[in-house]
């Protein structure tokens, strides 16, 4: 039986999985972001671990660059309600075997882990002629290391406030506190070095996320 261990930051999804795979698979564990997710790969040493693409810590990538950085053999199951270019790409180089969406059924989901275990690579179908057209053509999707870095909410916060945007339109816009609004703001300039909101703008509107 192929032992999973299931990477997601919101704990009734990790459960609806559980529940969802039922006894075709083995459940070896659980983690909620980055930090857990690295320490319980290497105490449970699964045979493919479903990866949430984000959530706390720097998200899958961070995951996959440490994991897979330091020799591991472990298989990466992307499992996301993302199917953003930057976002299939990005942990499909980072090592990952495979890419399915949240709608995904609990049926497909398990052949989908076992086909990983096997060594396959599987895709969810709409997204599979996408990969290959993305990865044969020029035009592909490029990692950018500072972009990566910004959780989802960092980088919403971030196209809001380049194109204009105060912070209590930003609140409204994103249904939360102008405090959290501040606080993501900062750990943006944080992580990209950028002094103000005048650079954070310049620095959005040149990776074209305005």
């Amino acid at each position: 039986m192929t032992r999973v261990l299931i990477v997601d930051d919101h704990r009734l999804f990790r459960s609806g999985v559980r529940a969802e795979l039922g006894d075709s698979i083995e459940v070896v564990g659980e983690a909620e972001d980055v930090e857990t997710a690295v320490q319980a790969i290497a105490a449970h040493q699964p045979d493919v671990v479903l990866l949430d693409v984000h959530m706390p810590g720097g998200g899958g990538q961070e995951v996959l660059r440490r994991v897979l950085g330091s020799g591991s053999q472990v298989r990466f199951l992307a499992l996301s309600v993302s199917d953003a270019a930057e976002d299939v790409i990005g942990v499909i180089r980072g090592g990952a075997r495979g890419y399915v969406t949240k709608n995904i059924s609990g049926k497909e989901l398990t052949d989908a882990i076992n086909r990983v275990a096997d060594g396959d690579a599987v895709f969810s179908p709409r997204l599979a002629g996408f990969v290959l057209d993305a990865f044969a053509s020029s035009e592909a999707p490029s990692i950018d290391p500072e972009l990566d870095s910004l959780t989802q909410r960092e980088r919403e916060v971030l196209r809001l406030i380049a194109r204009g945007y105060a912070y209590k339109e930003i609140a409204k816009e994103l249904f939360i506190s102008v405090k959290t609004v501040e606080t993501h703001v900062s750990s943006v300039l944080r992580k990209l070095q950028l002094s103000n909101r005048h650079e954070l703008s310049r620095w959005a509107t040149a990776r074209r996320l305005v």
